[in-house]
């Protein structure tokens, strides 16, 4: 009986933490953190992309789409799309790629601040895990922004703006 209680009390403190806003240090109305927020805990599924469950990919062409930006159904083709960015020049929104299958890219999160980024984890659905964890620092590979500067700042300020055209850069 005391497992069963210390592995609930575990549980309730792990789904406590994992219940607050994705974007730990960001501005906290900002229409990216809303969408992330809505679908924290959302099931994997194997070529989801609703609601009802997500794969990685699935996952950012859902979120995306809220911001008029088209991404497509693949970790591999999305990281040829956008800038190149530094890991250490991160910025809330940007796509993170990862070497999950030891054959190039095959997973890919979006980075929320913080050090931190929101995919769907095929364990856990839709979470938010650290870069720095030892399984996808060991595993990150690059980075890119496919949105502007000018797209993510009205977002940052405005959450009710819309995004009327397709992925636009700079």
């Amino acid at each position: 009986m005391r497992k069963f209680t210390a592995l609930l009390l575990g549980l309730a403190l792990l789904f406590a933490f994992q219940a607050g806003s994705a974007f730990a240090d960001s501005k906290a109305d900002s229409k990216l953190n809303q969408v992330i927020d809505d679908v924290i805990g959302t099931p994997y599924l194997s070529a989801g992309t609703t609601t009802k469950g997500f794969d990685c990919s699935g996952f950012t062409m859902y979120v995306f789409k809220k911001f008029g930006i088209s991404l497509p159904h693949s970790s591999g083709a999305q990281s040829k799309l956008g800038k190149a960015v530094a890991k250490d020049d991160l910025r809330e929104g940007d796509l993170v790629f990862f070497n999950t299958s030891g054959k190039g890219v095959s997973h890919v999160g979006i980075y929320v601040g913080d050090g931190k980024f929101a995919h769907a984890s095929s364990s856990k659905g839709v979470t938010i895990s650290n870069l720095s964890d030892s399984y996808y620092a060991n595993r990150y590979m690059s980075a890119r922004r496919v949105m502007s500067t000018a797209s993510y700042e009205k977002y940052a300020d405005d959450p009710a703006d819309q995004v009327d055209g397709g992925p636009d850069v700079d």
